[in-house]
């Protein structure tokens, strides 16, 4: 099935920092965010948080 609700497809996005989605999964995530107002905007502050705890890492405080 295709078709998943934002709680879905918001639990997908955050398994997607840990582990590779299944070829349903993407697609199924791809299609909602087309057409879902909020998902894509998760999916964005999902990506700021990665970013940052990636610089936060690689910090050296010089």
């Amino acid at each position: 099935m295709l078709r998943r609700t934002c709680r879905q497809v918001a639990s997908l996005l955050i398994a997607r920092e840990d582990r590779p989605l299944g070829a349903s999964d993407r697609v199924a995530v791809f299609f909602h965010l087309l057409a879902c107002k909020a998902c894509p905007n998760f999916e964005r502050q999902l990506l700021t948080m990665r970013n940052g705890m990636r610089q936060w890492r690689n910090y050296s405080g010089e």
